[in-house]
């Protein structure tokens, strides 16, 4: 390999190491806050999300929930649901924090919670991956549907999570990223 190629390869790869260092530093780098997502990411991890490209089910992303999704007011969800069912009415608008959940219904899916799993659209979700909810807030066994444009956000770590269920789907268009790797 001739010199002109050797330089041409450190000079792509010091290149790379930058726009990585941008990436992190300018906004890039998110820090778990909580343990809602454990242990997939636990309190304390960094991770860097991509800020481009479509989200579906199983993908965990940042968004900006709904205003209210972060207060102990018990008014969150944007109608009083019926006993057995999980919020189905967005909660009002768009707050400017920003949570790390894993998507698990949208727009059209018809979505329940029975022995603290997801069923969706009839398929109770797989035993491995999340884990499964026990207690208060894990039992909502009357399906809702999903309103279009929007996606049930909820956190791996169910039994530990305030989300989709208590404050309502949440429109596509407050996603900010998807999870890309940990840098931790």
């Amino acid at each position: 390999m001739g010199r002109v190629a050797l330089y041409g390869m450190f000079l792509l790869g010091g290149l790379i190491a930058l726009a990585v260092l941008a990436f992190v530093l300018f906004g890039g780098l998110y820090r778990a806050p909580s343990e809602s997502m454990a242990p997939t990411i636990t309190v304390g991890d960094r991770f860097t999300i991509l800020e481009m490209g479509s989200a579906e089910v199983g993908d965990i992303v940042v968004f900006n929930p709904p205003v209210g999704a972060n207060s102990d007011s018990g008014e969150m969800c944007g109608a009083a649901p019926p006993p057995g069912r999980m919020c189905a009415k967005p909660a009002g608008g768009r707050d400017d924090i920003r949570f790390v959940k894993r998507i698990v219904a949208t727009g059209g899916d018809k979505i329940a919670m029975r022995d603290g799993k997801i069923v969706r659209n009839g398929k109770r979700e797989s035993t491995e991956g999340p884990q499964a909810c026990e207690g208060e807030g894990c039992q909502f066994p009357r399906e809702i549907t999903v309103p279009a444009g929007h996606f049930v956000m909820l956190g791996d770590n169910r039994g530990s999570s305030d989300d989709s269920r208590f404050w309502g789907p949440v429109p596509e268009d407050w996603v900010i990223g998807r999870y890309w790797f940990g840098v931790s």
